[in-house]
């Protein structure tokens, strides 16, 4: 029967006894370890120590040179190191540094944090797909207009000078912003650390200013944030009144940066909210002679609706990739003629008309098929147009006077706020460089990062700085400045980028021939940017539907890469 069989155990409440005796056995059979004489130190352990019962063999401690197991979900190893002979500058640095997590940003001026560089490439983000060829060694780069959310500095000097600013450099810092101080540095400084200009400089630089405020939400980035949003307080989905109150604060501080705009007093701004994004220029930059504002992306349904309000706009990459097929087909229109001549034969008859029906006439059976009607042929020959929706290549751009009648659009746009979801509710995000009413002064997190890398067989330091939040043109460029005199010249970064934004670098032909940088600087000499600052923004944009990714300066010379 059952209950003579040794060991069983009914009902497997409690362990079998005969399992207790043999525990007991294997601990009365250890020899029990001697002890030293008194006044003898004891003897070093030349046996291994024993394991932790109660840790998992992946956490348990192992001899040198005994691999690690492979966990689940870790990344592949790091790459292989430089080449003998390369710096460690030659290594792309994004592989040196600790990742950030979007939920929980850098602190300010955190204290340098030194750290294996193997144990580092373990938590990086993937790597940013560069190509490889790079620009030409010039001495400025390109205005990039995208908003970048990460920027990785490294260097083989140390970032000791953007640590643990004193209270009197941060005030200073903040005050040389509100004035717009203009701040020229040298073009090396030998002992950063100490110089009090280039720390008050470097706090001026991280300042931006952003409406609405709630610091328990990321305002930045909206397009895609429902997941970061989700689960947080927010108070007014469910109140009509509580969302007219935001929604009027909104509309002051929206009207109160289009007139700093329009009086020259503010150089752009951008207005983002859960489906585009809008980036407002003053007149003179970015090459054009008025105001311009910049959507991307854009729906059928919104620019439909911005016709009906009579804004005028156009699609400057939709009509140059138009133009540019139509350079083509005519082209090979003109080749197919030429080779049916030469053939003999007579080019066949083109018809594009999409209402001529006639052919159902000769066949007699017009009265048999059903003919599409009005809406259905107007679908038809808008679906390029269609299909370019949520696209780069839905730009939408806006010149002059018509964008007033834009801003009294947005105003009253009811499809401008989400309805559902995380964001319902709550307002379009209001990005800019310079004081508005109802803004906010905020800061970008900055933090230095110190790793090591092997270079000959070696382990060298490198130093990283990391700033994260969004940062605007203006900043990017005042950062580049302030590292061109504290790290000697050389430098590289990799720029991660808001990717709906990159298609802002696009030429969208609104040159003005008669635009000279001594016009652009009389005219914005008060918007609050620095002299070389604005000089790289009042250039037309080059960088096409791309962003910089990568930029690097060798002998005060820049490359980058888009």
């Amino acid at each position: 029967a059952a209950s003579a069989v040794p060991g069983y155990s009914p009902g497997f409440k409690k362990p079998p006894a005969t399992l207790r005796l043999k525990r007991k056995r294997l601990r009365r059979s250890e020899p029990a370890a001697a002890l030293p004489p008194c006044g003898e130190a004891p003897p070093a352990a030349s046996a291994p120590a024993r394991r932790n019962p109660f840790s998992s063999l992946d956490n348990a401690p192992r001899a040198a040179g005994t691999p690690q197991p492979r966990e689940r979900g870790r990344r592949p190893p790091p790459p292989p190191p430089p080449p003998a002979g390369g710096s460690p500058s030659a290594a792309p640095f994004w592989q040196l540094l600790e990742s950030v997590c979007e939920d929980k940003p850098a602190r300010r001026a955190e204290p340098s944090e030194r750290t294996d560089i193997l144990a580092l490439t373990d938590d990086l983000h993937l790597p940013v797909a560069v190509p490889k060829v790079p620009s030409s060694p010039r001495h400025e780069f390109p205005a990039d207009w995208s908003i970048k959310t990460r920027l990785l500095f490294m260097s083989s000097q140390p970032f000791t000078w953007a640590e643990h600013l004193k209270a009197q450099e941060e005030a200073q810092g903040f005050a040389q912003h509100c004035r717009a101080t203009e701040t020229n540095l040298p073009q090396s400084i030998q002992e950063p650390k100490l110089s009090t200009e280039l720390r008050c400089a470097f706090q001026q630089s991280l300042v931006y200013w952003l409406h609405p405020s709630l610091p328990w939400l990321q305002l930045f980035p909206r397009i895609g944030a429902d997941r970061r949003i989700v689960g947080k307080a927010s108070p007014w989905s469910q109140d009509e009144a509580l969302q007219q109150v935001l929604m009027s604060d909104w509309s002051v501080s929206f009207t109160s940066l289009y007139n700093l705009l329009k009086a020259k007093l503010c150089p752009y701004f951008y207005v983002c909210t859960y489906q585009f994004t809008i980036l407002f220029r003053a007149a003179g930059l970015a090459g054009s002679d008025i105001i311009t504002a910049v959507i991307s992306p854009t729906t059928r349904g919104l620019r439909e609706a911005m016709r009906n309000e009579g804004i005028e706009f156009s699609l400057p990459l939709v009509e140059e990739s138009r133009t540019r097929k139509q350079k083509n087909s005519e082209v090979n229109l003109e080749t197919e003629v030429a080779n049916s001549i030469e053939v003999g034969e007579e080019p066949a008859p083109s018809d594009d008309d999409d209402e001529s029906f006639s052919w159902l006439e000769e066949m007699g059976v017009q009265d048999k098929v059903k003919k599409p009607d009005a809406i259905s042929i107007k679908l038809r020959k808008e679906k390029h147009e269609v299909q370019m929706d949520h696209k780069p290549e839905s730009l939408a751009l806006v010149k002059g006077t018509n964008t007033f009648t834009l801003l009294n659009f947005l105003i009253n746009c009811k499809s401008l706020v989400a309805v559902a979801g995380p964001q319902a509710g709550l307002p379009p995000t209001l990005l800019s460089p310079v004081a508005f009413r109802g803004g906010t002064m905020q800061t970008l997190k900055a933090r230095s990062i110190n790793a090591k890398a092997r270079v000959h067989s070696a382990y060298e330091d490198i130093f990283g700085l990391e700033i994260v939040g969004p940062v605007m043109p203006h900043s990017l460029h005042a950062l580049t400045t302030l590292l061109k005199a504290a790290q000697r010249g050389a430098f590289s970064a990799v720029l991660y980028t808001h990717e709906p934004t990159a298609v802002f670098n696009a030429d969208l032909g609104t040159a003005s021939p008669a635009l000279n940088k001594e016009t652009v600087r009389k005219d914005l000499t008060a918007c609050g940017l620095h002299p070389k600052t604005l000089d790289q923004l009042s250039q037309c944009p080059t960088l096409g539907k791309s962003s910089i990714r990568f930029l690097e300066m060798k002998d005060y010379a820049y490359t980058w890469k888009s």
